[in-house]
């Protein structure tokens, strides 16, 4: 999914190629995940070509995945979340004023 958030658009063998490269993964185990994808709707397949592009977006993932880890380990609770994160973490100057800018934000 990342190839194809920053390419927008790529041929499936230049995925596979690229994937080879840095994962490892042959061109079938590539081809077999790209389908997968297109028939969960996160791809879309353009043809002639085998053009694949990405129908959902990297923000929408990231909230659905940090929906789930929410809901795992914290039983959907983002204030448990936050307190029990920040107890462990020594925020730079820079990170907390920029928490406490989101927090503002979120007041309006």
């Amino acid at each position: 999914m990342e190839l194809l958030w920053s390419n927008k658009v790529l041929a499936a063998k230049d995925i596979s190629k690229i994937i080879k490269e840095y994962i490892g993964w042959e061109k079938n185990t590539t081809y077999t995940v790209i389908k997968r994808l297109i028939d969960k709707g996160a791809i879309k397949r353009e043809d002639p070509g085998f053009l694949c592009r990405a129908l959902i977006s990297k923000r929408t993932v990231q909230n659905i995945e940090t929906k789930a880890l929410l809901n795992k380990f914290y039983n959907g609770s983002l204030n448990t979340f936050f307190s029990e994160y920040l107890k462990y973490q020594k925020l730079s100057p820079g990170e907390l004023l920029e928490l406490e800018r989101i927090i503002s934000e979120q007041k309006l």
